[in-house]
């Protein structure tokens, strides 16, 4: 019986707010005995061609995508776009103007903080950015938080201030889901919906089924054993791709976040899958 061929498809590097490069979580694949990684950083492509270089002298397949910021009723929604054209001028585009709403968004969140006594400045938070083109996202300002003694780690950052129900969490008008999948799929990419269990709303999850989602990310970290089970229950229901990732951010001291990579991994032939879907829509 041959190797079982594995590949974990969700991991950030410091392309967007990852810490480690693009090349370390190639070799750190590697050594997870993982045979491809996806590369899916925060509305950022500027990881892939690094990736992809060490991909091929540490013959592990660098995946290309990204994991594109959208909003719907308030709320953070994340799409995942897999083997997409990504130096597709028109996509390219795209992302610069998604750029623009991010960078708003975290200059209103230190508003915010400083509006509730909280001295941090965006400078401090762009000298966290350990990449040129890199984007500045929550964690970069979670770390400026922990250097500043107010909080102690990143889960502590996110459940206080910069989460869903922190005091300091602002969300300024963005792209639709349903925008994001024609985004993708108009890049010649695979839309995947990430961590559908962090949203709790299965009408949603199911709306974008319906309007052209090609899978869900069944199995993350944030989802607890029924939560996979569910979702990959509802992606055979429905004729969709179950799909896995460790949502690799890099390692402060001992906090991981969110898992190592290969914590969540799914078999080739699930890559596969979603390679033969690529420039079909």
């Amino acid at each position: 019986m041959g190797k079982i061929l594995k590949a974990d498809l969700h991991t950030h590097s410091t392309a967007s707010d990852g810490l480690n490069t693009p090349t370390e979580n190639i070799i750190l694949a590697k050594k997870a005995g993982l045979f491809a990684l996806g590369i899916t950083d925060h509305d950022s492509i500027a990881g892939i061609d690094e990736a992809i270089k060490a991909g091929l002298e540490q013959k592990v397949e660098a995946i290309p995508g990204i994991e594109m910021s959208t909003v719907d009723k308030g709320q953070d929604v994340h799409m995942l776009g897999y083997f997409l054209n990504y130096q597709d001028k028109e996509f390219i585009r795209t992302l610069t103007e998604l750029t623009r709403v991010r960078e708003r968004r975290n200059e209103m969140m230190i508003e915010r903080l400083n509006e509730i006594g909280i001295p941090i400045t965006i400078q401090e938070v762009t000298a966290k950015l350990r990449r040129e083109g890199a984007h500045v996202g929550r964690p970069h300002i979670a770390e400026v938080l922990i250097d500043k003694g107010i909080i102690k780690t990143m889960e502590e950052a996110f459940d206080l201030y910069l989460g869903r129900e922190g005091k300091a969490y602002v969300n300024p008008p963005r792209i639709l889901p349903e925008e994001s999948i024609e985004i993708i799929k108009q890049a010649g990419g695979v839309p995947i919906l990430a961590h559908p269990g962090v949203y709790d709303d299965d009408e949603l999850v199911v709306r974008l089924i319906k309007n052209g989602l090609a899978g869900i990310e069944a199995f993350h970290p944030d989802h607890n054993q029924a939560g996979e089970k569910k979702y990959f229950d509802m992606a055979n229901r429905y004729g969709i791709i179950a799909t896995a990732g460790s949502d690799f951010h890099g390692s402060r001291g001992e906090e991981i976040f969110h898992a190592l990579i290969g914590t969540k991994t799914v078999n080739m032939t699930i890559v596969e899958e979603i390679r033969d879907l690529a420039g079909k829509s």
